[in-house]
């Protein structure tokens, strides 16, 4: 049994705020938005207030910045 089975390994609900976020449903973990992987609670660092979404890490939040502003891409 992995971590996120068993009586606390449901996903959680959550409202991402500036800094912080809000547990709205108890679970143990979140996915992330673009690569649909759980995160463990504790290990969740990345998100957009925007568009309340969770990111594994840096690099797929960056990835989905990219892809809702297109325009970001183009410099110089």
């Amino acid at each position: 049994m992995n971590r996120f089975e068993g009586p606390g390994g449901k996903e959680a609900r959550i409202r991402y705020l500036d800094g912080d976020f809000q547990v709205l449903t108890p679970g143990a973990f979140v996915r992330c938005a673009v690569s649909g992987e759980p995160i463990p609670l504790d290990e969740l660092k990345y998100w957009s207030v925007a568009r309340q979404e969770p990111y594994a890490n840096a690099a797929a939040s960056l990835s989905r910045e990219i892809e809702v502003n297109p325009e970001l891409r183009k410099r110089g």
